[in-house]
């Protein structure tokens, strides 16, 4: 299991490593810079592989982050960067006579290795000189003991990496970039990565929604820490469609469609037919052995016309009694509208959900589940957006850390919550977390949630008939797979930017182009 961890738990974690095994702060640090060092070149060779070695700057504070960042300069220069213009970069002061910890003994390794070095001085304009003339710049100022927003000098460094320009280096953070941290809120100061090093077990505070973006291109850095040690720390799971695609019942080679499930679908209103249509066609994809769609008399023909296999009808027509079809897992939402007529069929819905049906809700239906406390058997889809519907509280809280709100949510209605957005956490009422990583343009477009809900059901189904259902590993592999789904290259043509598209211009002609 990859965890994600408190700042708190890092901590205990940290005393826990000296205590019984022996890795004291030195051997920590030790560890962590040279493994980082390796993970970032093995991630980035191109700096490595050209004609002259880079230039690198390590930025560094008064923590245990500065030694890392030192002791990861120093490994890369022992393995071919420039020494000469290389620049360590302190705020405060020097190492104390006799002073002696991680951060002092990396100092002290580097300038016996005649790595230059300048105190930083806000007052100094001309001490971003050294940024400027860096291929690449290691970010050690502030780590995630940090509480509260950054201050003085830690601040004005990062002020001053951050408005570094032409050429701007290649921003490097290690474990968080600095200024994140458990208490950061939006509008606190923070340093923009390029790619953050996160050293496992990584930092929940990474995935703070609001706060994602900064830490651009996360690596995961393991080996510094036993993983006997880790499994016995509290966390969040991180999640991959790698890691939860095992996790499904799997599908026999003679098995039958009734055996893949079957999902019952009721989705769509006037003007927003394509909704069900794609919550449709999610189900199927993902799976299911018998999709059915239950729409209003309005939309059948659209959506009955060119089916491709979805079994369509009409709400409350006579191919609607439940006595002639039986699913193993209901949606309701795509599109929907919130009637008094959709009211009646969320209670149809919950009755069966309590008889052990498991039941998805997306979109307009997770509006009129306002209030409820359900079976055990249902997963909620809810955006920023509708979250902050559902539960009272703001959306700008929720985006600066959803964790706490989703987890108490989850608990009272005795859901699964399925949190969409660019970085995407299931909350189960046990108290299970699990975090997927979007960052995706691919997924910022009309009908992906649709598609996730389509996903969802039809996992839901399959797990229900296997006798296995369980709300939190149905969501982690819907997720996973919207994810795998929107990065791979037959998918992602259906999104671009237009930028992206100068090469493809220039090779076509004019008549062709327009």
């Amino acid at each position: 299991m990859m965890k994600l961890i408190s700042a708190e738990t890092a901590r205990a974690l940290d005393a826990e490593a000296a205590a019984s095994w022996g890795l004291d702060p030195f051997a920590l640090v030790e560890a962590a810079g040279r493994v980082c060092a390796r993970v970032f070149t093995g991630a980035f060779p191109a700096f490595f592989s050209g004609p002259k070695p880079p230039v690198i700057a390590a930025v560094a504070g008064s923590g245990n982050n500065a030694a890392d960042a030192m002791v990861m300069l120093r490994s890369l220069i022992l393995e071919g960067a420039a020494l000469a213009g290389t620049s360590l970069v302190l705020i405060n002061r020097l190492p104390a006579e006799g002073e002696r910890n991680p951060r002092s003994e990396a100092f002290r390794s580097l300038a016996a290795m005649g790595v230059p070095v300048q105190v930083y001085s806000p007052e100094n304009p001309d001490d971003l000189s050294l940024l400027v003339r860096a291929d690449i710049l290691i970010d050690g100022i502030a780590g995630t003991g940090l509480r509260g927003p950054l201050r003085d000098a830690a601040l004005a460094l990062v002020q001053a990496v951050n408005s570094v320009r032409n050429p701007r280096p290649f921003v490097l953070a290690i474990d968080v970039p600095s200024g994140n941290s458990d208490s950061w809120e939006p509008g606190m100061p923070i340093l923009e990565a390029d790619a953050t090093l996160g050293i496992e077990p990584m930092k929940l505070a990474l995935y703070k929604p609001a706060a994602r973006r900064f830490a651009g291109a996360i690596l995961p850095v393991g080996g510094v820490f036993p993983a006997p040690l880790v499994n016995r720390f509290e966390g969040a799971e991180r999640l991959c469609w790698g890691n939860v695609r095992n996790r499904l019942p799997p599908v026999r080679p003679d098995a039958y469609k009734y055996e893949r499930g079957v999902v019952e679908i009721r989705a769509g209103s006037p003007g927003s037919a394509g909704a069900a249509r794609i919550a449709a066609r999610g189900a199927q994809a993902a799976g299911a052995g018998i999709v059915r769609l239950l729409v209003d008399e309005g939309l059948y023909p659209i959506l009955a016309h060119d089916a491709g296999g979805v079994m369509t009808a009409v709400n409350g027509s006579p191919a609607d009694d439940p006595r002639r079809f039986k699913p193993d897992a209901v949606l309701l939402g795509p599109g929907w509208g919130t009637g008094e007529d959709r009211k009646r069929l969320l209670e149809t819905a919950l009755k069966r959900e309590g008889e052990g049906t498991p039941l998805i809700l997306d979109a307009d239906a997770i509006t009129l589940a306002r209030g409820l406390v359900f079976s055990g058997r249902t997963i909620l889809t809810p955006h920023p957006g509708e979250f902050a519907a559902f539960t009272g509280l703001s959306r700008k809280g929720i985006l600066a850390d959803p964790v706490p709100a989703l987890r108490e949510t989850a608990r009272q209605i005795r859901g699964t919550i399925l949190f969409k957005g660019h970085v995407l956490y299931i909350a189960a009422s046990d108290g299970r977390l699990g975090i997927l990583d979007g960052m995706n343009p691919a997924l910022a477009s009309g009908g992906s949630g649709d598609l996730l809900a389509g996903f969802c059901a039809a996992l839901a189904a399959r797990m229900a008939r296997a006798g296995s259902f369980d709300g939190y590993t149905c969501a982690a592999v819907a997720a996973g797979l919207l994810i795998a789904s929107a990065s791979a290259s037959e998918n992602a043509r259906r999104f671009f930017d237009p930028p992206d598209l100068a090469d493809t211009a220039a090779s076509l002609s004019g008549e062709a182009w327009l």
